[in-house]
């Protein structure tokens, strides 16, 4: 029992993780989908249920559904700032911590703030009331992650200025997708419930094209797919669960030096395109008494079989082991591989009697992931 005890500085880092807010993160994929209204629609459910929720900040951008859905919460009063002869608001930080409410919804998570605020940006003052121990709603758009920046300037053509870091994503207690059909959008900005009619026009030509929105739409649901795949894997490794639950396709493709590896390589790119999903590619170099390894040219060969893997996605690892079989599969227990394809070359008999198959025993061996062989006729 002695060796489960935290160490003093586990201990404090676990206090602090206790102590500070929950952040919960409404996010979208483009504007109009639904974030804000949804959040003061819970709120509201919650407030007639006992709990302590107050408004922040609010963007209702005069959207009247969404402007209805303030019911009965309380606004905790903004801070005025004057810059430029005009006043702006901004979120109090020092009204909220004073207030304490149990949750606090803040609209706008990239939101950049005027000149003269505390902080430069709305996800600064979010965590000051997070160290506060307040928990705290907000909302956001796929488009304002850092990491996803270029991606939405290739799809949209349109450069977003207002951006936010991934740790910022990486911190949320709780990321919940607000989906909507690309159709039902474009509905929406039809109708005027998004924009007036003639900014809804313009909109419809440019950033809230179908092929953008159901671009961006992909993003933000293979974004909390991989939220949600994270938490399962920490789930998993902290209850010791060593089953393959196949939640999502993983392609692993062990290559040799031979100069047809290429082959297997692009056959387990098109299921990982098939899938979407995570690409590997190992080399294994081999070791022990009657093995010399992997010889100067035998290294160039596979360097240009890695940088093949690379430019189709694939993340590549070197090992080394006494057993190619086994470290093959030791490497897809790691990492949870669905799928191992492997190249099946013509191979004297001899040699297999004496040393057996690495195919055979992969197939024998593997409890959690499918096997395919590409023959050796295609290599």
């Amino acid at each position: 029992m002695e060796s489960n005890r935290l160490t003093p500085e586990e201990a404090l880092k676990k206090y602090e993780k206790e102590k500070r807010g929950k952040l919960k993160i409404y996010l979208g994929y483009a504007p109009g989908v639904g974030k804000t209204y949804t959040m003061l629609r819970e709120a509201n459910i919650r407030v007639k249920r006992g709990e302590d929720i107050c408004i922040g900040y609010l963007e209702p951008h005069d959207r009247k559904a969404t402007l209805e859905q303030v019911g009965i919460l309380e606004t905790i009063p903004y801070k005025e700032i004057e810059y430029g002869n005009k006043k702006y608001s901004e979120v109090n930080i020092e009204e909220i911590i004073k207030r304490k409410p149990k949750i606090v919804l803040i609209d706008e998570l990239a939101h950049t703030n005027i000149k003269g605020s505390k902080n430069k940006k709305r996800y600064e003052d979010i965590l000051e009331i997070l160290e506060a121990g307040i928990n705290v709603n907000t909302t956001l758009n796929i488009q304002h992650i850092e990491s996803l920046n270029d991606i939405v300037y290739t799809i949209t053509g349109i450069e977003v200025r207002e951006k936010i870091p991934d740790s910022i994503i990486n911190i949320a207690d709780e990321v919940e997708v607000i989906d909507i059909s690309a159709s039902g959008l474009e509905e929406r900005l039809k109708r005027g419930e998004v924009y007036n009619l003639k900014v809804a026009s313009a909109a419809l030509k440019n950033f809230f094209r179908r092929g953008n929105l159901n671009a961006l739409r992909e993003l933000s649901l293979r974004r909390i797919a991989q939220e949600v795949d994270i938490s399962l894997l920490e789930y998993m490794e902290d209850k010791n669960i060593t089953t393959n639950w196949h939640t999502t396709e993983r392609v692993l493709v062990s290559i040799s030096s031979s100069p047809r590896a290429d082959k297997v390589i692009r056959y387990g790119a098109r299921i990982a395109q098939r899938y979407k999903c995570e690409f590997y590619i190992i080399s294994i170099e081999p070791y022990g008494l009657l093995k010399k390894g992997f010889s100067e040219k035998d290294w160039e060969v596979i360097k240009k079989h890695e940088e093949l893997g690379k430019s189709l996605g694939a993340e590549t690892y070197r090992l080394k082991g006494k057993n190619i079989a086994k470290k093959i599969l030791e490497f897809a227990n790691q990492k949870r591989i669905t799928q191992i394809v492997l190249g099946h070359s013509k191979r004297n008999k001899l040699p297999t009697f004496f040393k057996g198959s690495v195919i055979n025993y992969i197939i024998e061996h593997s409890k959690n992931s499918e096997i395919r062989i590409v023959p050796w006729q295609n290599l």
